[in-house]
């Protein structure tokens, strides 16, 4: 009897040991989602990232879960939904792509050459074109792009410009998405205030805008992407058609959490669940930058007496791709 149990023991181990090495090796063959600047799309039951990743244009990873990814089969090939030279605009610097899905068509934001620029596609795989070759805004240059559709079906566009270091502001956009108000009509948003925020540069950038019980929050990122400091916070106004914007005492809302560095330029998103969920990039390590890469932790607005805040989890799960043939 002493004997069995003894050998059911050493099975027990054995299987162990085997499945631990298994996970090892997983892991040896997984790799993070070399995504900067992400944006989640949930369509359909499905997850789809996009972010700054090649100078060929954007790539898109899958997934049903927000744990397994993989490359997206898409019609361009090599993984892209947007491919500089086919019918689109920009030449470079492709960054910080958002697609939304709005009366039966995907429709991608992105810069390119610092200009902002929106394409189409009846697929969230692409490919992504212009009907016409050319910016929205061709006059200035212009980056870090996101819509924001208000209750009252108001269409507006968040974005950065090049004046007083990087700053945030705002402009109303037609329903088509195909043209911008003119300049007279732009608000401007926030500018480096806060001593977190100018650790590395005067830099405010990637907007990104929720709206809760009636307050509108623009979320954002400081210093330089460079900067192990790099971080958000955000500021709340009530009313878009005349904003004062004050900042949260709380910022930054996202810093250096657990041993990451270089944590920002982010999206939201709402799961299949209803579940709020955050998705940022982070340094490659400690000392390395490139290539960012992409992860996702939880968010939450909470009710704190007279106040309410907008709260961001510090547990993180990095966004794993385990096919290494990418």
């Amino acid at each position: 009897m002493t004997n069995q149990i003894s050998k059911q023991r050493i099975v027990m181990i054995v299987l162990g040991l085997i499945l631990i090495l298994s996970n090892i090796e997983a892991h040896k063959n997984s790799k993070g989602i070399p995504l900067a600047d992400p944006f989640i799309l949930c369509s359909n039951g499905m997850y789809y990232a996009y972010g700054t990743s090649s100078q060929e244009g954007f790539k898109v990873y899958v997934s049903k879960d927000l744990e397994k990814w993989t490359p997206g089969d898409t019609p361009l090939g090599n993984h892209l939904v947007l491919q500089k030279g086919v019918d689109v605009w920009g030449q470079s610097d492709f960054w910080a792509p958002e697609v939304y899905y709005i009366n039966n068509k995907y429709y991608m934001f992105y810069s390119a050459n610092t200009r902002i620029c929106v394409a189409t596609s009846l697929s969230p795989l692409g490919p992504f074109k212009q009907e016409k070759v050319q910016p929205i805004i061709p006059d200035e240059g212009c980056i870090d792009h996101h819509l924001f559709i208000d209750d009252n079906g108001k269409f507006y566009i968040f974005f950065v410009r090049f004046n007083d270091g990087n700053n945030i502001w705002m402009a109303e956009i037609s329903s088509d998405l195909q043209q911008i108000a003119s300049k007279e009509t732009w608000k401007h948003c926030i500018s480096v205030s806060q001593p977190w925020e100018n650790k590395m540069g005067r830099i405010i950038e990637g907007p990104f805008v929720l709206k809760y019980n009636g307050v509108y929050y623009l979320t954002y990122s400081a210093n330089d992407y460079r900067s192990s400091d790099y971080a958000v916070g955000y500021a709340t106004t009530h009313d878009l058609s005349a904003p004062q914007w004050k900042k949260s005492q709380n910022n930054p809302v996202l810093h250096r959490p657990g041993k990451l560095v270089g944590t920002g330029h982010h999206s939201f998103f709402y799961d299949t669940k209803g579940n709020l969920k955050i998705v940022f990039h982070a340094h490659k390590t400690n000392t390395i930058i490139h290539p960012r890469e992409m992860y996702i932790s939880d968010a939450q607005f909470k009710n704190d007496k007279h106040t309410v805040s907008l709260n961001i989890s510090p547990k993180f799960k990095k966004a794993i791709i385990c096919n290494t043939n990418d």
